[in-house]
């Protein structure tokens, strides 16, 4: 688990360093990829905290998210559709409860005390 958080870290101090611009037209696949990947890390979470965290299901989730929505991506923008804002909403959904599992769950520990 704190391999992700060291991680995340170093990844967020490299790219505030480098400065590099991604083509507008990749901008709605990097999105999704994001998100994907702050999907499946708040999930990660989720299970730690729930002490049911494998690494295992963790790396072929991150992978699977990314993959998928970068390929329903891919087909929505030669459909003409914003297939990528179905995938950002369900994401984002996803996110916020993992965030409240992890506050029941964070909560549940402190109230034992």
């Amino acid at each position: 688990m704190y391999f992700i958080i060291i991680g995340l870290v170093i990844g967020i101090a490299i790219g505030g360093f480098l400065q590099f611009d991604i083509p507008p037209i990749y901008s709605r696949y990097t999105a999704v990829a994001i998100i994907g990947v702050l999907d499946s890390l708040f999930g990660a979470i989720k299970s730690e905290v729930e002490d049911k965290f494998n690494t295992t299901i963790f790396a072929t989730g991150l992978l699977f998210n990314i993959l998928l929505a970068i390929i329903i991506t891919y087909f929505g923008d030669k459909l003409n559709l914003d297939l990528y804002l179905a995938i950002l909403i369900v994401f984002t959904m996803r996110i916020f409860q993992n965030i409240g599992a992890i506050k029941n769950t964070a909560l549940k520990r402190i109230s034992k005390r």
